[in-house]
């Protein structure tokens, strides 16, 4: 820590780094013009970088140029737990390979705080309506995932610095945002604003409370937790002024789904916005938080707010101390980063967004930033004819509607409007459909507990909206098994289903392998459409049934207003809910004594966990790039559910043979995500997803769909898994040729992984996915960009020829894609090297980062 600018912080005994100090020592003034994330991002250089480069960084922000890396040093690293633990199998893999070069492995641990919490493994196997299902399901969740769960229990001991949080207390981000994030943190007597990065794309939930904190791979934070810094360039900052109010009756969840479509339209990819402006203010703390929660869906790194009273009133209501919530405000009125000191802060673009613009909406069926208002469902011809025969699912079947997801379920208006509607349907005497799978899975124990202070708990229950679970279910695809005689209806009868969730993720395929497409919707439309059954049915006109007395039930005689909803979250939501949640998850278990080895024992027979190959094989030798086969050609939007889909595994599947064969029950596959630390099974769940369009399968004319490749020279069509496994016999290299926005979605390692296990050594395509093309260089495969207005149409590639790549890999140069025809003639495209650093230079050079790191690790033992 730099002792330069170190002064004391008014009105307390601590110190802080005085940044205004800093910035306007090098131009008068410049301080003011700062936008809130140059202020953070300048502290942490202030406190952080080496003093010999402080003044060039600086001068960067003031400037606004883009031609220098930094070093960026989270104050921590968070983790649910498919990434969480998949970063640390690789940690553990890594202590093995340390140990056979003579290095002592108890050396390698986490130096950042890495909090793991364990909330990504629950199926909702019982729904709801079964007043048993959280037990029933967390009992399945620990049989399923013994071997992860052993080793989970493995790195609290044998790690220093890993705090796990285990299963069924609730959602990362928002037990994040209620308690795990500081907003200021305190250490060795100096204040400072707390900043992470977490192994989640939604990660960004907490910048809602003025901190920084952004979505990256597994392997980018293993870099962050191995102490080194994140090196990056002035990211493009981007305002955003809110203005207005929401219109009565408008949710949440209606707003960002309009600010979805509204900044994907306006292309913010791979920018941080702040949001601010009268709007801003009129906004809840949960309100903004369901905004930065969908910033991957905007596209963006980062969806800021700034420090203000909504800040202070939130931390009040979720208990945290009072000495605390004290510092936070001192702090960011003294260094610049309360909402008042912004004024006269200067962006380089600003949009502009009306909050009383907003409608009821909702998104889909497949993406997030597809709105929909609903008054526009008939006209858009989503809704239609309800054809309800009697015994007989519908057309456009909802049959999974889920209230789940950390997007919502941090927000107590949200959930205080679902079980308000859900009282008001109940005293008509409507009900949920009987195909109508449907749950309640917060991301909060606290959510409980104000819902049963308000008497809805058992309105919510009496609809089949129990809780199921405190963890993230259907928006991550483990909506559990469906009722066996629905499932067959849905497949004799070949039905359209659908599923409608307050989640962030509705690609297709995600949500359940039955429902074939989602919808996003707030938590009061979730319970309104397991009360209507189907997507077909017009949510604002049609009759969700008859009251006592036979008169026609519409959505508007059940919606309760804002008034309502205000007072009984006034009433209801109280501090002493969240202290009695969080003081004991919180308070640390005393010390056993038990000792674990440093090296994992690792089972031999785990379909679950198994030591990394990645200093071994076809990973430990060069890439050559030359002679490339291409494995697949893709257009545009590939999401990295196509990549490496997280939801259930199918027995016809190549993972679900695999996991047959080796003796596991299929009601027992539980999901592609909980496989991840066994490459084996998680290998053959590259382009496993069924809706991927790879171009070179063309069956009468027509590009097909499924998880299939064309093994050349010989032009054979075969499933994906059977081409990866000639091509690794062959020791074929491997190239991906791929459109627009490649990599979108969850900051999926395996989407990364998969790849360069089966032999891929570059991807071409026409713009990557900020946090999967990190992931990319993670695992020691070069991401190219076509130049613009060049692509894999213009250029007529089809999948016969091979490619190489030539030329001097340095931070964004132009390299050279030789492609050479079938035909023989071969013809050079200039390509751009996404390479973007200096050090994903040295990282891609050494083979990734986890071979970085032992090469590094190894260098000094032998120095010391």
């Amino acid at each position: 820590m730099n002792t330069q600018f170190r002064k004391p912080l008014p009105g307390t005994t601590l110190d802080y780094f005085d940044t205004r100090e800093a910035v306007d020592a090098i131009v008068k003034g410049a301080y003011d013009k700062l936008p809130y994330t140059s202020r953070v991002l300048a502290e942490n250089l202030v406190r952080r970088c080496d003093p010999a480069t402080l003044t060039d960084s600086l001068r960067q922000f003031i400037e606004r140029k883009r031609d220098l890396d930094f070093p960026w040093f989270p104050a921590r690293v968070v983790c649910h737990d498919i990434l969480g633990q998949t970063a640390l199998v690789d940690l553990a893999g890594l202590r093995d390979a340390i140990a056979l070069q003579g290095g002592d492995p108890a050396l390698v641990n986490p130096v950042v705080p890495t909090q793991l919490v364990v909330d990504h493994s629950l199926a909702v196997e019982c729904g709801g309506f079964d007043p048993d299902a959280f037990d029933k399901n967390r009992a399945i969740e620990d049989r399923r995932n013994e071997d992860r769960f052993d080793f989970i229990n493995w790195t609290k001991k044998a790690f220093k610095n890993v705090d796990v949080i285990p299963p069924g207390n609730g959602i990362l981000h928002q037990i994040n945002l209620e308690r795990m994030s500081p907003v200021v943190q305190v250490t060795d007597g100096v204040a400072y604003p707390d900043t992470l990065v977490g192994t989640d794309s939604h990660t960004p939930m907490v910048d809602a409370l003025g901190v920084i904190a952004i979505g990256v791979g597994g392997l980018e934070a293993e870099s962050v937790m191995l102490g080194r810094a994140s090196w990056m360039r002035l990211p493009d900052i981007i305002g955003v002024e809110l203005t207005g109010k929401p219109q009565e009756g408008i949710t949440a969840t209606d707003t960002v789904l309009a600010l979805t479509e509204f900044l994907r339209n306006q292309k913010v990819v791979s920018s941080y916005l702040e949001f601010y402006g009268e709007g801003a203010s009129h906004l809840t703390l949960g309100d903004r938080a369901t905004i930065s929660n969908m910033a991957p869906e905007f596209g963006s790194t980062a969806a800021m707010f700034y420090i203000d009273e909504q800040t202070i009133k939130y931390l009040k209501l979720t208990g945290r101390d009072d000495e605390l919530v004290k510092l936070v405000e001192t702090y960011a009125k003294e260094t610049g980063l309360w909402a008042d000191t912004l004024k006269n802060a200067e962006y380089e673009r600003v949009l502009k967004f009306d909050l009383s613009s907003v409608v009821r909406n909702i998104a889909g069926p497949s993406n997030p930033h597809k709105r929909v208002p609903t008054s526009e469902l008939a006209a858009r011809g989503i809704s239609g004819t309800v054809e309800n025969e009697p015994g007989l699912m519908p057309d456009g079947a909802v049959i999974i509607a889920a209230i789940t997801s950390c997007t919502n379920t941090n927000n107590p208006r949200n959930m205080v409007a679902a079980g308000l509607l859900a009282r008001n349907a109940n005293k008509l005497g409507l009900t949920r459909k009987p195909w109508v799978k449907s749950s309640l899975a917060p991301g909060s124990k606290a959510v409980t507990l104000y819902l049963e202070e308000a008497n809805l708990m058992p309105e919510l229950e009496q609809l089949g909206f129990g809780v199921v679970a405190y963890a993230c279910t259907s928006c991550n695809g483990m909506s559990g098994a469906l009722d066996p005689v629905i499932q067959k209806e849905i497949i004799d009868r070949d039905l359209y289903a659908t599923a409608v969730l307050s989640g962030n993720r509705n690609f297709d395929g995600r949500i359940h392998p039955y429902a074939q497409q989602a919808f996003l919707a707030s938590p009061p439309l979730v319970v309104a459409y397991a009360i209507a059954g189907t997507i077909r049915f017009d949510i604002e006109k049609d009759v969700l049934g008859l009251d006592a007395s036979g008169k026609p039930v519409t959505l508007k005689d059940i919606w309760p207003t804002d008034e309502e909803i205000d007072a009984v979250v006034a009433a209801s939501v109280k501090p002493e809910q969240f202290r009695k949640v969080y003081i004991p998850m919180f308070a640390r278990q005393a010390d056993d004594g038990e000792k674990v080895s440093p090296l994992y024992d690792w089972r031999p027979q785990t379909t679950y966990i198994r030591r990394p190959p990645y200093w071994e094989g076809a990973l430990a030798g060069a890439r050559s790039m030359k002679g490339m086969r291409a494995l697949a050609v893709l257009g545009d939007n590939i999401t990295t559910d196509h990549l490496s889909p997280s939801n259930a595994i199918m027995l016809d599947s190549a993972a679900g043979e695999y996991l047959a064969k080796m003796g596991l029950p299929e009601e027992d596959f539980n999901s592609y995500a909980t496989h991840r630390g066994d490459h084996l099974t998680a290998q053959r769940a590259t382009f496993a997803n069924p809706t991927l369009k790879n171009e070179m399968v063309v069956v009468d004319g027509k590009v097909k769909a499924g998880s299939l490749a064309r093994i050349e020279p010989e032009g054979q069509i075969t499933r994906m898994w059977e081409a990866i496994e000639t091509y690794m016999e062959r020791k074929q290299p491997l190239i991906v040729i791929a459109g627009a926005d490649y990599g979108q979605g969850s900051s999926r390692d395996w989407a990364a992984k998969g790849v360069r296990l089966a032999g891929v050594e570059v991807i071409v395509a026409e713009g990557f996915e900020r946090i999967h093309r990190t992931n990319l260089v993670g695992m020691g495969v070069l991401p190219l960009e076509f130049l613009p207005g060049v692509n894999r149409l213009t250029l007529n590639i089809d999948g016969t020829e091979t490619f190489d790549v030539i030329g001097d890999r340095m931070p964004r140069a132009t390299l050279t894609l030789i492609i050479n025809r079938k035909n023989g003639e071969s013809v050079a495209v200039p390509v751009l090297c996404r390479l973007d650093t200096a050090e994903e230079v040295s990282i891609y050079e050494a083979g990734g980062v986890l071979q970085r790191f032992a090469q590094d690790f190894l260098e000094s033992a032998k120095a010391a």
